[in-house]
């Protein structure tokens, strides 16, 4: 039978799993929501391994617990002003992408 890890291994492990996961979703993908939902994954991961960080030995760091909480808080509040950034540039351009090849020629030098 396997031998599974404990939640003290798990959570970290996990933790880097998702900011990972997110960090490449930042890289690839073009639409700027995704890029919004990919910025919040990896402070999921991050918001994990904080909280695995905080529970390891006997008693819970209430610290890093008020760290955890004040982080979400506060991700919670700049997503929304994200997203309110991106309905503002999709009325203004008309385009809710980011378009790497605008204002470049075909040989891949910028226009005048």
């Amino acid at each position: 039978m396997i031998d599974w890890p404990g939640p003290a291994l798990l959570y970290p492990i996990g933790g880097v799993f998702l900011f990972v996961l997110g960090l490449y979703a930042v890289v690839v993908r073009r639409h700027l929501i995704q890029k919004v939902l990919a910025l919040n994954v990896m402070g999921s991961g991050v918001f994990m391994v904080l909280l695995s960080v905080a529970a390891r030995g006997g008693a819970p760091d209430p610290v890093a617990q008020a760290l955890t909480l004040t982080g979400i808080v506060v991700a919670a509040s700049a997503t929304a002003f994200a997203l309110a950034l991106v309905v503002r540039l999709k009325r203004v351009t008309g385009a809710a992408e980011i378009d790497v090849r605008a204002g470049s020629d075909d040989d891949g030098t910028r226009g005048p």
